[in-house]
């Protein structure tokens, strides 16, 4: 059984003698591109430490001054890129491929360190880091978290606290749904009723939102800061009643529905037979694109049940050519695969349950088949909004729910699908339909701990899997989400200590 401290569990771990202890006069050394995740690595440390922590970026730091945390970009040797962390008496030694496993790896040292480190208050030290020795890289490229922001809209600030919570799992996607039949939330100037109109509703009856230009524009760069891509949604052929209600000419008859709070899915659709539709997916795509500098864009294509298999081909074969004219790797549903006229490389994103259903491992094919991979999203064990148990009030139960925490933990993204191997796998995406939910805080319990579970399963090799280890390592963990307020779930499945008192 494995123990350390680390989320997600590294390749390779090993405890050394001793402790770095990190105080006042402690230097944090880097220079060229290491420098911004130097500066994220001191920004975190700083409120509960109180320490001023400056960075030295000189050419000749001495590779031997004590009291330094070195964090340097160069060659690894690892199997594939990763990093390398050293921590002695002396130094704290960070080495990754790049800048974006050197942020990995500061989110390991952080971890190594106390858990009031999480706290945004001053502290009492001392500031000790174990001594050890890591050896660490992905299992998968591509390692998401998904957040409906259309069924309940979230603000900028809630999305940018759920970005540094994925930031610490090591996670490095966040895909927006942004648009369904509650609202639309993303402003698209060419096309303003979409916000004006169609964003103004939310599942219930609430308010809605949207974001402007430069709201978006926020969270793509608060996102980047965090080594996390932007991957926009926006949903269609079918789940747009917002947009109808917003310009009923792109609806088949022309009529205007009416705005829609409910949770059913497969009613709605735009006009396949139209060229303002066209027209329209042009102009969405484009603005969308030039406000995305991530290399995807998330077309949907799932449930179009109002659309029929005739339409919805013919619809698949000109709206994905519209959307890659703008430069973007295009991903969909799996439902996508059911068109053998995709743009090559288009990646699909499964959602069927861990034993397919319904020809999902067909559809699955058809994207490799086509040059594509596959990002691989099982219902029944990934879906964070699924309740955790039948008598939670959150949730919903529709995917063989409840979902426990086990069951998040015990599925291997290449034993779905007969065939799919690692290497037809791009990565995992765990996401959050937002029915039941309206709040970060109700956010974070339905994703907390289970969100922990899929980290691992997209970081860690699948043979170090260990439920008593991960289990034990997540109670020792908990004061960590204690110290952040993070609101978890504490479920039976794991063996908690009693909650830390506030601060």
């Amino acid at each position: 059984m494995t123990t350390h401290p680390v989320m997600p569990a590294p390749v390779h771990y090993s405890p050394q003698n001793g402790h770095f202890e990190l105080t006042e006069s402690t230097r944090i050394h880097a220079t060229g591109t290491a420098l911004s995740v130097a500066d994220h690595l001191a920004e975190a440390l700083r409120p509960a430490t109180g320490f001023a922590l400056s960075i030295d970026e000189s050419d000749n730091a001495d590779a031997g001054t004590p009291n330094t945390i070195a964090l340097t970009i160069g060659t690894t040797a690892l199997p594939s890129p990763g990093y390398l962390l050293t921590v002695n008496e002396s130094r704290v030694e960070l080495r990754a491929d790049d800048a974006a496993h050197l942020f990995a790896a500061v989110q390991s040292l952080r971890q190594l360190l106390p858990t009031a480190i999480e706290a945004t208050t001053v502290q009492a030290g001392p500031w000790l880091i174990p001594g050890a020795e890591i050896s660490d890289y992905p299992r998968f490229v591509y390692r998401g978290a998904m957040l409906d922001v259309a069924r309940h809209f979230f603000a900028v600030a809630d999305v940018k606290r759920y970005l540094d919570r994925m930031a610490l799992l090591k996670l490095n996607v966040l895909h927006l749904h942004l648009t369904d039949d509650q609202g639309w939330r993303l402003h698209i100037d060419s096309w303003p009723d979409l916000t004006a109109l169609g964003a103004t509703t939310a599942v219930g009856g609430g308010s809605g939102g949207f974001y402007s230009k430069a709201d978006y524009t926020e969270i793509v760069e608060f996102a980047a800061s965090r080594f996390i891509t932007v991957v926009p949604e926006i949903d269609v052929p079918g789940h747009t009643n917002a947009a109808l209600a917003a310009y009923p000419e792109l609806n088949a008859d022309g009529a205007a529905p009416a705005p829609y709070t409910g949770i059913e899915v497969g009613f709605s659709s735009l006009s396949i037979d139209k060229e303002v539709t066209y027209q329209f997916l042009d102009d969405v795509f484009r603005e969308v694109s030039e406000l995305t500098p991530g290399p995807y864009l998330h077309l949907g294509g799932d449930e179009s049940l109002a659309t029929s298999d005739e339409d919805y081909l013919e619809f698949i074969r000109r709206a994905t050519r519209i959307a890659a004219s703008h430069g973007k790797t295009l991903i969909g549903w799996h439902e996508m695969g059911r068109s053998r006229d995709l743009p090559e490389g288009t990646i699909g994103q499964y959602w069927s349950f861990v034993t397919p259903r319904d020809d999902a491992d067909k559809r699955v094919a058809s994207f490799i088949e086509q040059g594509g991979r596959m990002i691989m999203s099982p219902a029944d064990a990934i879906y964070l909004d699924m309740k955790y148990a039948s008598e939670e009030a959150l949730g919903l139960e529709w995917a063989d729910g409840p979902t426990t925490l086990h069951d998040a933990y015990h599925w291997d993204p290449a034993a779905i699908v007969v065939g799919v191997t690692d290497d037809h796998i791009l990565g995992i995406e765990a996401p959050v339909w937002t029915e039941t939910i309206d709040n970060l805080r109700d956010l974070d319990y339905m994703a907390f701990p289970r969100i922990v579970a899929a980290a691992e399963i997209a970081w860690s090799p699948r043979e170090g899997h260990d439920w008593a280890g991960f289990t034990q390592r997540l109670a020792d963990w908990s004061p960590r989400l204690d110290a952040a307020h993070i609101n978890y779930n504490r479920v039976s499945d794991v063996n908690w200590p009693a909650p830390a008192d506030p601060k």
